[in-house]
């Protein structure tokens, strides 16, 4: 198999962070590919419609898309630990409010990177930092207890959403006032597969 990805995406990053923890990295070569919103690599575009990163190309199969899909995918194949039967609905829930936090978060880099700033919409900007915020605070708020469980599929969506908010809204204070969620991300990000997956912009 071979996955299509980009080193800084998030997405790609929640697919290769489970990759390492159900040790299947070794079944899927690394395909790094440089592509955004405005300019689509035309290798994603040849194997997603819909253009987006990541996706995973099976050996005789068709490619699946949308990082959801892949992790599911992935976590059947390795024996299904990370969207456990008896708390499949948290989970889930948990790695929809991570993806709805990058959702936003992605909406806002992409507002000041590829937008002209005659045509910015502030009051757009912030409704998606309220959004970001709101889901930071559930998170602190409400699922403390799933994420200082055993590992499941959620811990890595969140790792992987806390950390993209480090790598590009740095000044968005995220840990203000959610002092457990900060905590338990600064022992999660210790984990091997977080360090080996830590974003970065290619040279």
């Amino acid at each position: 198999m071979k996955l299509i990805t980009a080193p800084a995406s998030p997405y790609s990053r929640k697919v290769k962070a489970l990759l390492y923890e159900s040790n299947q990295m070794g079944d899927v070569e690394l395909l790094n590919v440089k592509t955004s919103p405005v300019a689509v690599d035309e290798g994603v575009q040849a194997a997603n419609p819909l253009g987006k990163i990541p996706c995973l190309l099976r050996d005789s199969d068709p490619a699946l898309y949308d990082s959801r899909v892949i992790c599911r995918f992935l976590d059947a194949r390795s024996g299904g630990q990370f969207y456990p039967d008896g708390s499949i609905w948290d989970v889930l829930t948990i790695e929809a409010t991570a993806d709805g936090i990058l959702d936003s978060a992605l909406s806002m880099v992409y507002e000041k990177r590829f937008r002209d700033e005659s045509i910015q919409s502030e009051a757009w900007f912030n409704a998606q930092k309220s959004k970001v915020l709101n889901g930071v605070a559930a998170l602190n708020e409400t699922w403390m207890s799933h994420l200082n469980g055993p590992i499941h599929m959620g811990h890595i969506a969140v790792g992987c959403a806390l950390g993209y908010l480090d790598f590009r809204l740095d000044d968005l204070g995220w840990r203000a006032e959610n002092e457990a969620l900060a905590g338990w991300y600064a022992e999660f990000q210790s984990r091997e597969a977080m360090k080996k997956t830590e974003p970065f912009d290619p040279a």
